[in-house]
């Protein structure tokens, strides 16, 4: 039987949200149709959208639905970029982000934008002094509201608020962050307006038991936003393309469930996070636990291991039936180190030699005794590995 620990790359489908994506496809209509069974899907999918917002903290008209969380980075960070005022050419990015932020910016950059990057310290959390240093005549600023590989929470409201001082708007990635954290748009954009502060965030459904391929942007009501995708004016006109019922109402669904569970499951994986530390920390005297201690996701534990390849340690505890990752699973297979490790000041070699261990709603104490069982003996032939394959001087 598997040990599943890597639940920040996807976690299980929840019942509540399959069943109501099948529920959904017994509703027979396109939304956008004006007869009564396109009405009657229009019903489904805006139930959707208002039950969702009641966990987002924002207005049902504030939600674009997306194929993805990265999507959703894609259509806010993009949109804002181009409709930014002319000459307004900078764009804030703290170290560390998701790749899907990452990617985006590093393209935008082949369009013009002048990126003023934001050091993290040694915890991974965002330096706010140089963020707002950073903001004067920018056009875009964007942040993780929680980190997803070392699990540290940043303080959302408090960049929001900085943003909407030297004006610029904001987009947040609250992807790692829903379902772990309260999320509340409306509360983080506070005093926010239109040329500035809290503009839009990201989310997807697959991190909370929704399906794959399900996402979100909420968009302020107040930001200026070019649309990706034209064809037909949907939702705003934002995203154009026949809406998918059935998506929505499985990540509404997701959600809700997630949100209502939130604070007991996180003094569950809490303590069976502090049981993994303790256990590795106590076999494995060498290792250190990365990211902020107290201010984290309740389910992350990201761990360096001193002189063993993380690969080497993913592969070896993959055939003892444990899943784990080394980071983002949007890099996986791509044998480079940590650029959020980097972020925090140490070097390369720290950067390959360290595991995410993320619990989630169907994580066990069996499963941690497990891990436990089997990693002194992982650790000790990745050291014996990497000690073998060095160069000889």
């Amino acid at each position: 039987m598997q040990v599943y620990l890597d639940h920040a790359a996807t976690t299980p489908l929840r019942a509540e949200a399959r069943d109501a994506w099948l529920a959904a496809h017994d509703v027979l209509g396109n939304p956008s149709s004006i007869h009564g069974a396109g009405q009657a899907a229009r019903r489904l999918l805006e139930d959707a959208r208002d039950q969702l917002a009641l966990v987002l903290g924002c207005q049902p008209i504030e939600i674009v639905f997306t194929g993805s969380g990265t999507e959703a980075a894609n259509l806010a960070l993009k949109g804002l970029w181009w409709s930014r005022p002319t000459g307004v050419d900078a764009l804030v990015l703290p170290d560390g982000e998701h790749h899907a932020t990452l990617d985006v910016v590093s393209w935008l950059a082949t369009q013009g934008a002048l990126v003023r990057p934001v050091g993290l310290d040694a915890l991974g959390r965002i330096d706010a002094d140089a963020f707002a240093a950073a903001l004067p005549g920018a056009a875009v600023a964007t942040a993780l509201v929680a980190n997803n590989e070392v699990g540290t929470v940043q303080n959302p409201a408090a960049l929001a608020e900085l943003a909407s001082e030297a004006g610029v708007p904001l987009h947040l990635d609250a992807v790692s962050a829903l379902g772990q954290i309260a999320v509340d748009f409306a509360a983080w954009r506070g005093a926010g307006t239109a040329a500035g502060g809290l503009a839009a965030m990201s989310v997807s459904a697959h991190k909370v038991g929704g399906p794959v391929g399900v996402g979100a942007a909420v968009v302020s009501r107040h930001a200026k936003l070019t649309a990706l995708v034209h064809g037909g004016g949907q939702q705003r006109g934002l995203r154009a393309g026949t809406q998918d019922v059935a998506g929505a109402a499985a990540f509404a669904a997701a959600a809700t469930a997630a949100e209502a569970e939130r604070e007991g499951e996180n003094a569950r994986l809490r303590a069976l996070r502090d049981r993994l530390v303790d256990g590795i920390l106590s076999s494995v005297p060498a290792a250190r636990l990365l990211g902020d201690p107290t201010d984290r996701l309740a389910g992350n534990a990201h761990v360096l291991f001193p002189d063993a390849a993380g690969e080497t340690l993913l592969f070896l505890l993959d055939m003892a039936g444990i899943a784990v990752s080394t980071g983002s699973a949007c890099q996986a297979g791509v044998a480079e180190p940590s650029h959020v490790v980097l972020a925090l000041g140490l070097d390369d070699r720290a950067a390959r030699s360290v595991l995410r261990f993320s619990l989630g709603r169907t994580s066990t104490s069996a499963d941690v005794e497990a891990v436990l069982a089997r990693l002194p003996d992982a650790y000790a032939r990745a050291v014996a590995s990497g000690a073998r394959s060095a160069p000889r001087s």
